[in-house]
C-alpha cells in the first residue's frame, strides 16, 4: 500500500488500522531545538477523540499519545519525532460485529474498492486503513506543525460553518475568537446560537437513526506572501490534495470557490492598494491565493464533509463471496455527523501543509541558518 506519507520537506508518514493495535506517525523534517511534549500534541488529539458527547460515536478511546523518538530532555534533536497512539476500544464482540458482515458492502464505504485492490488479504474490521480513525496520526503530526507555525506568527483554525441548510455567521470574528467560542461546544461551530440549532438538528438525525454531513471552513491568519511551489505544486494544489485525502471529504472550495463562477471579472478581482508600505487587497475572494502562491491575505478554505456512511437503517446491498444481492441490517456504533470532529482533520492537514510550503520557500537547513530562517 502506497501514499502513506504527505510532504516534501516536513514529511508525515503514518500507519495504523481501526482496529490494529495502534495508529503511528512519523514526522521528518523538524529541526533542533523545539520545545515539544506529550501534551502539545494530546490537546489536538482531544478535539478529535471519539464518544464525548452524544452525537459522536460512542467508542470509548482515550488516544493518548506517546512521543517515542526525536526528544531529548523537552526538546527536538532534529531526528525525525515518531509518536504512537494505541487502540483500546477493540473488544470481540466488535470485532465479530464487522466479521459478520465482512463479505457485504457497506454503502458509502471502502468494502468493494479495497477488495477489488486487495483482494481477500484486505482489511476488513472497522475499515481498516479506509476508516477515520486513521485520522488521528494527521492530527499528532498537525500539532508538530502547529508548534512550529506560532512562532512564526501563523494561526490556523477549522469550525463547522454549515450543517446541511444550518449556517453560521462568523464575519467579525478573529480566528482566535472561532476557535475559542467553537471549544464551547460538541458541533464546533464559532456561532453559538447557531451551534444549538445544528446540535438539535443532529440529535433528531440520530432519532431517525441516519447521518448528517456539512461544511467545515478554515480559515488562516498570517501566513506571507510568496508560499507555493508552480506549476504543479502550487498551494492551492497540495492544500486540496491533502484536504481530499481525509475520509469523508467530497470537495474543497477555496475564498469565494464555486461561486466566483457566477460572478464577473469586475466583481471576483480583488483590487490591491497600498497600506503601511505593503500591498493589501481590498477584497478576498481569492482566499489569499493567487497564481497558486500565497499573497499576503488570510487563507479562507471549505471542505464539503458526506453524511457519515454507517447508518441504523438497514440498507440493501451486495455480498461480494456469492455476489447475491443482500441486506446489511442497521449498524448503531456510529457518529450522527463527524463535522465537529472533522476540525481539528483539517486544520492539521493545513497546518502540516502551509509549513512544508514554508521550508520549502525558505530553503530549510537543519545545520546553517535555520534559527534565522524560521524565526527560532
Amino acid at each position: 500500500m502506497l501514499g502513506n506519507t504527505f510532504g516534501r520537506v516536513f514529511r508525515v508518514t503514518t500507519c495504523g488500522e481501526s482496529y490494529g493495535g495502534a495508529l503511528a506517525t512519523i514526522c521528518d523534517g523538524v529541526a533542533p531545538g523545539l520545545e515539544l511534549c506529550d501534551a502539545d500534541i494530546q490537546v489536538e488529539l482531544d478535539k478529535r477523540r471519539p464518544g464525548q458527547s452524544e452525537i459522536d460515536s460512542p467508542r470509548q478511546e482515550t488516544d493518548r499519545v506517546t512521543i517515542f523518538s526525536g526528544l531529548r530532555n523537552g526538546f527536538t534533536t532534529g531526528a525525525p519525532v515518531g509518536m504512537i497512539v494505541h487502540n483500546v476500544d477493540t473488544m470481540p464482540q466488535h470485532v465479530k460485529e464487522y466479521e459478520d458482515v465482512k463479505d457485504l458492502i457497506r454503502p458509502g464505504h471502502a468494502e468493494y474498492t479495497y477488495r477489488c485492490k486487495y483482494g481477500d488479504y484486505a482489511d476488513w474490521c472497522g475499515a481498516g486503513r479506509a476508516s477515520g480513525r486513521e485520522t488521528v496520526g494527521r492530527v499528532a503530526a498537525g500539532a508538530v506543525a502547529k508548534k512550529i507555525l506560532a512562532r512564526e506568527g501563523i494561526t490556523i483554525v477549522a469550525y463547522v460553518k454549515e450543517l446541511m441548510d444550518i449556517v453560521a455567521d462568523v464575519s467579525g470574528m478573529s480566528a482566535e475568537e472561532r476557535e475559542a467560542n467553537s471549544l464551547k461546544n460538541e458541533i464546533f461551530c464559532p456561532d453559538l446560537a447557531t451551534a444549538e440549532k445544528m446540535i438539535e438538528f443532529t440529535r433528531q438525525i440520530k432519532a431517525d437513526g441516519d447521518t448528517v454531513g456539512g461544511v467545515v471552513e478554515i480559515f488562516a491568519t498570517g501566513v506571507p506572501p510568496g508560499l507555493g511551489e508552480p506549476v504543479f505544486d502550487k498551494i492551492s494544489g497540495t492544500l486540496a490534495h491533502g484536504l481530499m485525502s481525509i475520509p469523508a471529504v467530497k470537495g474543497v472550495e477555496i475564498g469565494a470557490g464555486f461561486r466566483s463562477s457566477l460572478m464577473r471579472g469586475s466583481e471576483c478581482n480583488d483590487i490591491p492598494y497600498m497600506k503601511d508600505g505593503q500591498v493589501r487587497f481590498r477584497t478576498n475572494n481569492s482566499g489569499g491565493i493567487d497564481g497558486g502562491i500565497t499573497n499576503g491575505e488570510d487563507l479562507l478554505i471549505r471542505i464539503a464533509v458526506k453524511p457519515t456512511s454507517t447508518i441504523s437503517i438497514a440498507q440493501s446491498t451486495v455480498n461480494m463471496a456469492t455476489l447475491e444481492d443482500a441486506e446489511l441490517a442497521a449498524i448503531t456504533r456510529r457518529d450522527a455527523t463527524i463535522c465537529g470532529r472533522m476540525c481539528a482533520v483539517a486544520a492539521a492537514m493545513t497546518r502540516i501543509t502551509v509549513l512544508d510550503h514554508l521550508m520549502m520557500w525558505r530553503g530549510y537547513d537543519a545545520v546553517s541558518g535555520i534559527e534565522h530562517k524560521l524565526g527560532w
